[in-house]
């Protein structure tokens, strides 16, 4: 949520959940009833990202939805947006709404867990690199190297039996460079050194991040350095336009996380938003408040742009994953009435039923997540907000959602949430026009099952190639997700009572976006001349998507839109930390790769820890940062003096 209110992205934290589950429990193996193997990683690291993520729902791309998008953007309201004005939610009416849309996509992801993993074997990149990252850190071989997988029944039991392909040509090609987490086990003799190494730089890149934060309490001005005004001997006042430099580890962590294309792509945005635009429309009178101003200045002029980029790329994702499912389901069905029955159809093997989820429980469950979302948001808003009927048909269309989100992020790692949300904001304006609050409840309903149902399913991605009981995982997110509730509460009510929200140290983006598109879809005017950019921006990444679908192998270079998009609306010293990691994690992946007979200080890290040592610094860099902002809330809540 930290991140979330700050910028409005951040990642599922899979990785950082298996690595710090199994830092915490591997000093206590052998005082353990039940070692602590692959499984039992995989059930912890599913639990706490449910826990993490799950009530939060209902925002853009893979990031902490709701309480940085849908409920900030119902604060910001005005009477003429809705008549009675901000709608500020006490604690009670946020653990219900939480409650609300909790469940629902839990219940979406188990039957689309059958199609798109077992039948179709979609990649679903994060939750394969996850698997990836635990088989290395408990001494287990390449999860993805098994090559043909049956299941074989005997008898009337429920036996299973993996039929691995040993071939070392086969095994190869299952080996695909694009993966990030892929690396040789280490010997069993060096297995401890190994990890030991990992450890200490897991701590040391927390110790130096948590550090940093606690700086800023006690000296503010370090999270704000305008080395661009340095640069220029004050010639030219950057900072004015809101170019500055935040030194920020966690910032650095995720743009190790995110890659370069996607750190260059913000990049890319953060350079013709802020540095084109921005002024452009300042001075050319179309954007005449303060730079910072989100009603009348160019922060809130360009954001239109950046909205247009994110509907466009999304919409246009959808479609072409729309197209290509049904272009290979018609494929697969003229095969499949050309070919002999008694072909033995090499597919991938399930778990055995006893370890399934039962039909009747996710029959059931949705029923009752479905009635239980109904009632709550009645209780919440009342019925004169939202009709019963509309929040059944954003149910309703949230389920539709995340068949397209799920199948975009098995294909690209990418759940395109951020358009489904507007996609669902233009639906209800229609079905429902004229009020903003409850196309923001009824938006926000309908992204919530597409974004934890393509969370959940890199969880279960994870699971299966680990051999993981889908039940079990079930029962993790089941758990997590109740348990959010009550935390992913508590901790906004924190951050609200201490902090001004929006404000300096948390902007909340995301949730101008929400309220912005909600007034747009329910006929408020566009800010002068900026329809021309909307279209001719949208119009540009639209071809970049099909340029990507159609020419794959030659479009490395082509931005990412919604990263882009994201780099256009946040200001740059959100960004320029992030480039520095997406250039660290490429040019340490490049050392990685290079000949073993590299002699320098980074030697010894390469050789022994190599490519996954980069992602536990990331992980400590993130993980200090995050912790040490609750002590800093802390302090600011007892008003401990700083200069």
């Amino acid at each position: 949520m930290y991140f979330g209110l700050q910028t409005g992205w951040i990642s599922m934290m899979s990785l950082q959940s298996s690595l710090l589950g199994f830092a915490l429990f591997k000093p206590f193996q052998h005082g353990l009833k039940h070692k602590f193997g692959p499984i039992e990683n995989v059930v912890l690291q599913t639990t706490a990202v449910a826990t993490a993520t799950m009530p939060l729902a209902a925002d853009t791309n893979i990031h902490i939805p709701g309480f940085v998008g849908v409920i900030p953007a119902m604060e910001l309201m005005t009477p003429n947006d809705n008549p009675r004005g901000a709608v500020v939610l006490n604690c009670g009416q946020l653990i219900l709404w939480s409650l609300a849309v909790a469940f629902f996509g839990v219940f979406f992801a188990i039957p689309l867990r059958k199609q798109t993993i077992i039948r179709e074997k979609l990649r679903f990149p994060s939750g394969t690199a996850t698997a990836q990252m635990i088989s290395l850190l408990h001494e287990q071989p390449d999860p993805t190297a098994t090559t043909v997988r049956q299941r074989v029944r005997a008898g009337s039991g429920e036996r299973q039996r993996l039929l691995d392909d040993q071939d070392s040509s086969s095994y190869a090609s299952t080996r695909s460079s694009d993966e990030s987490v892929r690396e040789v086990t280490a010997p069993k003799e060096d297995f401890e050194r190994v990890w030991a190494l990992k450890l200490r730089g897991l701590f040391a890149s927390f110790s130096i991040s948590s550090l940093y934060t606690l700086s800023t309490y006690f000296f503010p001005i370090i999270s704000a350095l305008p080395i661009f005004n340095w640069l220029t001997f004050n010639m030219i006042d950057f900072q004015a336009w809101e170019w500055y430099f935040t030194p920020s580890f966690s910032y650095i962590g995720q743009g190790i996380i995110m890659g370069l294309p996607t750190t260059l792509s913000m990049l890319l945005g953060c350079v013709v938003g802020w540095g084109i635009l921005s002024p452009l429309a300042h001075h050319a009178g179309w954007a005449p408040g303060p730079v910072d101003d989100w009603k009348n200045g160019s922060k809130g002029w360009i954001l239109w742009i950046s909205l247009g980029v994110m509907i466009a790329e999304s919409c246009v994702s959808l479609l072409v994953v729309l197209m290509r499912a049904i272009v290979k389901t018609y494929r697969h069905q003229q095969v499949r009435q050309e070919e002999e029955q008694t072909v033995v159809e090499q597919d991938e093997v399930d778990a055995p039923p006893e370890e399934q989820v039962p039909h009747i429980v996710t029959i059931l469950g949705l029923i009752l997540s479905t009635l239980s979302c109904i009632y709550l948001v009645n209780v919440v808003f009342g019925p004169d907000v939202l009709p019963k009927t509309m929040t059944l048909l954003a149910v309703a269309v949230a389920m539709f959602l995340s068949i397209l989100g799920v199948r975009a992020l098995g294909e690209t790692d990418l759940n395109p949430v951020s358009g489904i949300g507007k996609i669902s904001q233009v639906f209800f304006a229609g079905v429902m026009p004229g009020s903003i609050l409850a196309n923001l409840i009824a938006g926000g309903i309908a992204e919530a099952g597409a974004q934890q149902a393509g969370d959940l399913m890199q969880d279960l991605k994870t699971g299966h190639l680990l051999g993981a009981s889908p039940k079990a995982q079930f029962y993790g997110q089941m758990i997590g997700s109740f348990a959010s509730v009550f935390i992913a509460s508590g901790a906004y009510l924190l951050y609200r009572t201490v902090y001004t929200i929006p404000g300096p140290e948390f902007p909340v983006p995301t949730a101008q976006v929400w309220l912005d598109m909600s007034r747009l879809v329910n006929g408020h005017p566009l800010p002068p001349h900026v329809s021309e950019f909307v279209y001719a921006f949208a119009l540009l990444f639209t071809i970049f998507v099909l340029l990507k679908e159609l020419y794959p192998s030659k479009t490395r270079f082509v931005p990412q839109g919604i990263a882009f998009a994201i780099g256009m609306y946040n200001p740059p010293n959100f960004t320029l930390a992030r480039v520095i990691g997406g250039l660290a994690v490429y040019y340490w992946n490049k050392a990685c790769d290079a000949p073993g007979d590299n002699v320098s200080w980074i030697e010894p890290y390469r050789s022994v820890a190599g490519k996954v040592f980069i992602v536990v610094i990331a992980s400590g860099f993130v993980l200090g940062e995050g912790t040490f902002a609750i002590l800093n809330m802390t302090m600011r809540a007892l008003n401990v003096p700083h200069f």
